[in-house]
Order: structure tokens, then sequence, then C-alpha cells
């Protein structure tokens, strides 16, 4: 009797029913219902009405809302930039040692552990209101999300090249300068440019907390029922992203 080619995975088919069975549960917890869902569009199409046509007549309070989230995405990118690199060097396993690898990686989870929000609210209670407690929050997840991926493209390249290098004598720095960087420095500046990329939508968002930007100015305009600048925030944020989406593209298409 032939053996069937393509048997059946039981664990995989039981994994899949219990997840399934598990969505159906979940959704009987939380109130899901397709009344509740027909109303809340019926809601959301007034609240819309309500914001058209935005109004720019305070576009003062906005230019100094975006220029001040703008700032706090380009300080947060560089200081968190600046203090990956030597995180990412330390953490990638083939450079460093277990003992400086392992802490340093734990130092990494930790600010990875933590929304960006959750991280301004704490330091917005530290520090007080205002863009420190921003640059402060974003510095901290641009530090878990460059270090982490900087570690992993290190360990990904060629030891070769850095035996060669060190063969010449070089010193640890020059390792680094000649062995190492040249096979990560593409990647490197692609994560930096989406960091920067990133740091500028979450830069209007943790204004909502208190914490500086745009979101701040948002956020009043909310609480004032304030909806035609509240539409007039939205479509200028909108407006920023896609500018940005529109030069990091470019630098990303030079850099190739």
């Amino acid at each position: 009797m032939r053996a069937d080619p393509f048997p059946p995975n039981w664990p995989l088919r039981i994994g899949v029913g219990i997840a399934v069975l598990y969505v159906a549960y979940a959704s009987t917890q939380l109130g899901l219902d397709a009344d509740r869902l027909l109303r809340g569009f019926g809601e959301g199409g007034r609240f819309i009405a309500r914001m058209f046509p935005p109004n720019f007549a305070r576009w003062e309070l906005l230019v100094e809302g975006m220029l001040e989230s703008l700032q706090i995405a380009v300080l947060s990118s560089v200081l968190g930039i600046l203090v990956s690199l030597p995180l990412g060097l330390m953490a990638a396993r083939n450079l460093s040692p277990i003992w400086l690898s392992a802490p340093t990686r734990g130092v990494i989870a930790v600010c990875r552990s933590l929304h960006y929000v959750i991280v301004a609210i704490l330091f917005v209670k530290a520090l007080g209101f205002g863009a420190l407690a921003g640059v402060a929050a974003l510095t901290v997840a641009s530090m878990g999300f460059i270090a982490k991926l900087f570690a992993e493209a290190i360990e990904e390249i060629s030891m070769k090249q850095v035996e060669a290098v060190r063969a010449t004598g070089a010193s640890a720095g020059g390792v680094l300068l000649y062995g190492v960087l040249p096979q990560v420095a593409s990647r490197f500046i692609g994560f930096c440019i989406y960091q920067l990329d990133s740091n500028l939508r979450n830069s209007t968002l943790v204004g909502i907390v208190g914490a500086g930007g745009i979101g701040g100015t948002l956020f009043a305009a909310f609480k004032r029922f304030d909806y035609d600048f509240v539409c007039a925030i939205l479509l200028s944020i909108i407006a920023l992203i896609f500018l940005a989406e529109v030069i990091s593209g470019r630098i990303r298409a030079a850099l190739r």
C-alpha cells in the first residue's frame, strides 16, 4: 500500500480549530453585534459631515504644532540612531562576547516592550508636559527598533572580510570601520530613514498625552468640538506624511 504523499497535518488542523473557537468566544465576550456596528456607521457619517468644510483660519496654531512635531521627530531620530550604533554593535553575537551581547539585548528588549504612547505617558509624569517628554519617548522607541535591526544586520555579515582586516593588524576601530560598516552601511541608512518616517507619524500622536506636537492641538480641538479645525489638522498631518514618504522614497532609490 502506497503512503499518502500529502498526509494530514493534525497539529496544524487542531491549532486552527482552537483559534477559530477562541475568536468566536472572544466575539461573544466583547459585545460585538451587527446592530451596534450599523449604528456606529451612522454616527460616524454624521461626525464626518460636521468636519467639512475644513477651517484653516487658525493656520498659525496649525503651523506651530506641525513644526514642533517635525522637530520632535528629527531630534528623537538623531538621538536614537546615535545611541543605537553602539548598542547594535554590542548586541551582535558574532562580534561581542555573550557577557556583553546578552545584557545589551535585554536593554533593547525593554525598549521594545512598551508602546511609545505608554513611554510618553511615563515621561510626561517624570518630565512634565511638553516636547521634551515626546523627544525622550520617541528616542527610546528608536533605540529599540534601530538597535535590534542593526544587530541582526551585523550578525548576517561575512566574517571573511572582518578576518581579512584583522589580519592586517588593524585596531578594533579599524575592523569596525573597514570590515563591518561597509557591509551594513546601506541597510543601516535604510533603517534610519524608515525610523525618521515612523517618528514623524508617531510625533503627531504623543502630543495627545501631553508630549508636545500637533497631537496636543488636535486633542484640544476635539475637546472644544471644533471639528472643522480638526479636519484641517488631519489634512495637514496627512499631507506632511505623504511628503515625507515621497522624500524618503527618493532617498532610498538614490541609495540603491
